[in-house]
């Protein structure tokens, strides 16, 4: 009896974990409410993968409630032995020919699916323009994701502009260990190796995610070290017309400090080695592997600082004063200057003053 109620109460245990468990999460980060083409095709073929699991178990428990009833003990018939079914041929065909049916109900949209959403050919196509399809070039690194639309010359780090109502194209490449690039609304998760580039493409369909955020999250989807939970980036999908407009102010966009102080921040900047590493210009023509921080031509505009913290003055302070504290192991701990109240006053308004949108 003891040991019945230690089973029972483990199992209850559990199963008050797995409620809890269910609810966690935020509902920006859900699969459940596709806003594009690829994550409306994988929450079909999700679904339909479900219902034909719930129909089997339905069947399966019918069955069994049915044998457990009809064929159950009774008084005066202990002896009786039900009618036995081995060899017949009508059953043995039943049961081969229903599970290979719903394996081609499964099969044959899945695997079309998979070539369609694997076509990337117009990405190979020789003097490609940009209006015949938008590539951009990703890269993820610990802990923080550029952006490099090549054929416009524009790079960006943390905001990923793309324009709706058309399938942009992604180069995924990993710049020191693997990542995993995912827009949960948008479409599922694919990896940035350091070794090769994956491909794939994702269609935008409306500006803004269901569940009413002012842009879609994307994340990395692969365990990459401290701060993996943390290495988050946003997307500002924009009609056409404004995402050209957008790429045309960044290609004539020049940092320029506008007040005295920020003209400090400016200098000290340029001082404590900082434009080593971060470009302040979105034509950055470095080559890839000079690229080792963020750019932050955009700095003042997005949406985000670090990915994770809302970009104020406070948390801009909390940022430069100690970045192993928001995000720890980013590659920025090590070799950042300790900074006082006046320097830290002096960045933030430079770094607020870095923007696109004047």
């Amino acid at each position: 009896m003891k040991k019945w109620l230690t089973k029972w109460r483990l199992l209850s245990l559990f199963a008050l974990m797995t409620l809890v468990l269910a609810g966690c999460g935020e509902p920006f980060l859900s699969a459940l409410q596709p806003a594009g083409e690829v994550a409306q095709m994988q929450y079909d073929l999700m679904m339909l993968s479900i219902i034909v699991m719930l129909v089997v178990i339905a069947v399966v428990a019918v069955i069994f409630i049915y044998v457990v009833i009809k064929f159950r003990r009774r008084k005066g018939e202990e002896d009786k032995i039900p009618e036995q079914v081995e060899g017949n041929h009508k059953l043995e065909i039943i049961w081969t020919v229903i599970p290979i049916l719903l394996l081609l109900v499964l099969a044959v949209p899945l695997v079309s699916a998979t070539f369609k959403l694997g076509n990337v050919n117009v990405m190979d196509k020789e003097n490609r323009k940009p209006e015949d399809a938008l590539v951009i070039n990703v890269r993820a690194h610990l802990y923080w994701w550029e952006f490099e639309y090549p054929d416009y010359g524009v790079i960006t780090s943390q905001d990923l502009y793309v324009p709706t109502k058309e399938k942009v194209y992604f180069n995924l490449l990993g710049a020191d260990v693997k990542h995993a690039f995912w827009i949960p609304a948008v479409g599922g998760k694919l990896d940035t190796n350091t070794d090769n580039t994956n491909r794939f493409w994702l269609k935008f369909d409306q500006e803004k995610p269901s569940d009413g955020s002012e842009y879609f999250y994307g994340k990395c989807a692969e365990l990459c070290g401290p701060s993996h939970a943390l290495m988050d980036f946003k997307v500002k999908a924009l009609p056409r017309a404004e995402f050209d407009q957008w790429i045309d102010k960044m290609k004539n966009t020049q940092a320029v400090a506008a007040t005295d102080k920020a003209k400090q921040g400016e200098q000290l900047f340029q001082e404590k080695s900082c434009i080593g590493c971060h470009a302040v210009n979105p034509v950055d023509e470095r080559p890839e592997a000079a690229r080792t921080a963020p750019n932050l031509a955009t700095f003042g505009e997005r949406a985000k600082i670090a990915g994770i913290l809302d970009n104020d003055e406070e948390n801009i302070r909390k940022w430069l004063k100690d970045p192993e504290a928001i995000k720890p192991g980013n590659k920025m701990t090590n070799t950042y200057p300790k900074l006082n109240d006046e320097e830290l006053d002096a960045l933030t308004e430079y770094l607020q003053g870095l923007k696109v949108e004047k």
